[in-house]
């Protein structure tokens, strides 16, 4: 193309000739825009996938599988597992044969003198009843608190079990079981009551067990017959006789509420024990009665109106004293048997010294700093006539009067001063009454006030200690040791000259039987409380015969004892004591105060008092001059109303020596006191002893 310019001067565009031109190349086709691109060769069809369905698609359909799978696994080692804990836990189940044998504790029953009951122990069967036999309202109020679905299930109440864990999930504790009768029963007639694996298993195997044995009514009347009540009563029958005297053919509506109320804690609703407690319990079970359909409302109104009338109440007066027995019975017993014990118990005494220590206890205790006591009244013979181990046997069973061992103080000088009466010094010979010191011991009097020389009469009435301990160093303290287990002390003694100012602990009951040998003519005295034993049918299987015990303080010894003791009441610190007749004996008091003693006698009764704390801390100045002589002052005015007066042993009117005796006519010329002729050969076997011994 060549460019030239027209007249305008405008370049003008001239064309070329144009050029021979090679030969065209094929052309090439036309590249199609990508739009119209064709389409690839179309490849094999996928399969088209399944619509998606809501819970999964394949691949939790291959999960499922799984969990199935696993879940089939796991349930088949599940079954296998529980077969063999089953085999393991039955392999050992108790015969089942033994369903109508019986392993007991023989019954006790305790009785005071005079025939009342004081305490029952051991175990109580009653009469095997029928249905038939008792009144429907005691298996209705039983079904009604314990197994409302016991006539429909099979041993187990799934329907029961699992109210009763919603029940105690909402509570977040547990207050309702989900126990069947059955189950209950398999557990009273076979297993122990012991929570675990086993036990329940145990209870489940036998209960499905007694459902293919026996028929319903055969399973609750077993039940009734052999579950445990209270009080050592097994079975509807001896409940009914403890605590409504009468046989369960009889009960009422109340009294079968009762029973089945105490199912869920025998001891806590005890009507024995605690009837406010039984009350409340039984309101409860009728509740449930009217609940169940068995009775209406109007019913169990009228019966909780009328109902504990008819409950018998056991007096809990002398428990302390029936533990005491009680430990000492199993000899006469003998394997199974039943026995009736009749004891020495005073139950009017029993009942006056409980209250009155509990009424000093609470009108002084609290501002003397006092909060325990013990008394033991006894005849002079050692007949235990009446026990308080302390101040509420409710609160504390600890027997304080027999178990409990405390240092007897000032109130063990009876037997210091008996040795030296028996080493020759006499009431009247005199002993120094001023300061001394041993070694490192040093006594004190408690007034610290020393009078100089005074005779041993005046120094037991004032109860010096100075003297007291004077008085061992001259004797011996093994001389006062022996003379005081010859007189019933079986507690350790150390024998220092300490001794003489009671440190070595003993209990109230030594302490009491000890001085009983002054009140019993200077004869042996051992404690007793057991005067009989029988059977239930009255065969006599043992009987006190009386005492074997010898003279073990002479009668000189014996008068010069009695009128020292006499002058501690009479002038000195047991003046507090002095009742309407002669009385003699000794008070106590613990360094710090930490013990108060008053031990004393008359011719008709013995009896020690102990005041003091279990801890040991020290009372306000609390001695045995104090609340000990004056309890005992009240309890013996109580225990001798009505009795003659009469002197203490050796204190009495001489016998007439012109009257015709036994005496030889030697004894009656030697200045010696006239005895008897039992008492005149012990004297001359003794001294034989002696002669031989060297």
């Amino acid at each position: 193309m060549h460019l030239s310019y027209s007249g305008r001067g405008r370049p003008v565009r001239r064309l070329a000739a144009p050029k021979p031109k090679a030969p065209p190349k094929p052309a090439k086709p036309p590249r199609a825009p990508r739009q119209a691109k064709p389409p690839a060769p179309p490849k094999p069809p996928k399969p088209p996938k399944a619509p998606r369905k809501s819970g999964g698609g394949g691949g939790r359909r291959i999960w499922l599988r799984r969990i199935i799978e696993w879940t089939l696994t796991l349930g088949i080692w599940a079954v296998i597992a529980v077969a063999v804990l089953v085999a393991y836990y039955a392999h050992d189940l108790p015969e089942l044969d033994s369903l109508t044998s019986t392993s007991r504790r023989p019954s006790v029953t305790l009785l005071s003198a005079d025939g009342q009951t004081i305490a029952a122990y051991g175990d109580v069967y009653g009469e095997p009843l029928t249905l038939a036999d008792i009144p429907a309202s005691l298996p209705q109020a039983v079904m009604a608190t314990e197994d409302r679905h016991f006539y429909t299930h099979f041993g187990l109440d799934l329907v029961g079990l699992a109210r009763a864990m919603l029940v105690n999930l909402r509570a977040g504790h547990v207050v309702q079981g989900g126990s069947t009768i059955t189950q209950q029963l398999a557990k009273n007639l076979f297993l122990t009551p012991e929570r675990n694996l086993k036990r329940k298993v145990q209870e489940l195997l036998m209960a499905l067990w007694l459902e293919r044995k026996f028929s319903k009514d055969q399973i609750i009347t077993l039940y009734l017959n052999r579950v445990y009540l209270g009080s050592g009563t097994w079975g509807v029958d001896a409940a009914s006789h403890r605590y409504f005297d009468t046989s369960a053919r009889n009960l009422n509506l109340y009294q079968s509420a009762l029973l089945a109320g105490l199912l869920k804690a025998p001891s806590r609703y005890n009507p024995q024990n605690d009837r406010e407690q039984s009350y409340k319990r039984t309101s409860q079970v009728l509740a449930n009665m009217v609940a169940f359909g068995t009775i209406t409302q109007e019913q169990a109104t009228e019966a909780l109106r009328t109902g504990p009338g008819t409950v018998k109440q056991i007096s809990h007066i002398g428990r302390y004293f029936a533990d005491y027995i009680h430990d000492q019975v199993d000899q006469y017993a003998g394997g199974d048997r039943d026995i009736v014990v009749q004891t020495t118990l005073d139950l009017g005494l029993q009942r006056k010294v409980e209250a009155d220590l509990e009424d000093m206890l609470a009108k002084t205790g609290g501002k003397a700093g006092v909060t325990q006591g013990a008394v033991v009244v006894m005849s002079p013979d050692g007949a235990i006539r009446a026990m308080a181990g302390g101040r509420d046997y409710a609160t504390s069973q600890f027997n304080r009067a027999t178990q409990g061992l405390r240092q007897p103080g000032s109130s063990f000088k009876a037997f210091l001063y008996l040795a030296a009466i028996e080493a020759g010094w006499s009431p009247d010979s005199t002993i120094e009454d001023s300061a001394i010191r041993t070694g490192k011991y040093q006594p004190e009097n408690y007034t610290n006030k020393y009078e100089g020389p005074i005779t041993l009469r005046h120094a037991l009435a004032k109860s010096s200690n100075v003297a007291a301990v004077r008085l061992i160093e001259a004797i011996g303290p093994r001389r006062v040791v022996a003379v005081a287990k010859r007189l019933g002390i079986t507690s350790p003694l150390r024998p220092d000259a300490s001794l003489a100012l009671g440190t070595s602990e003993v209990s109230l009951l030594e302490m009491t039987s000890g001085y009983a040998t002054f009140a019993n003519d200077g004869n042996g005295v051992w404690s007793y409380g057991i005067a009989r034993v029988t059977d239930p049918q009255g065969e006599v299987v043992f009987e006190r015969q009386g005492t074997t015990s010898s003279v073990v303080v002479e009668r000189p010894a014996l008068r010069a004892m009695n009128d020292m003791l006499t002058a501690v009441v009479e002038e000195g610190s047991g003046k507090a004591a002095r009742i309407d007749r002669p009385s003699a004996g000794k008070t106590g008091t613990t360094q710090d105060y930490r013990d108060a003693w008053f031990v004393g006698f008359t011719a008709d009764y013995v009896a020690g008092i102990w005041f003091g704390n279990d801890d040991g801390t020290p009372m306000h100045k609390i001695t045995g001059g104090s609340m000990p002589t004056q309890l005992w002052h009240t309890i013996m005015l109580a225990a001798h109303k009505g009795l003659p007066v009469r002197p203490l042993p050796g204190l009495g009117p001489e016998p007439d020596l012109s009257a015709p005796s036994a005496v030889s006519t030697q004894d009656q010329g030697s200045g010696r006191s006239p005895i008897h002729p039992a008492e005149d050969q012990d004297s001359v076997w003794n001294g034989l002893v002696k002669m031989l011994g060297g």
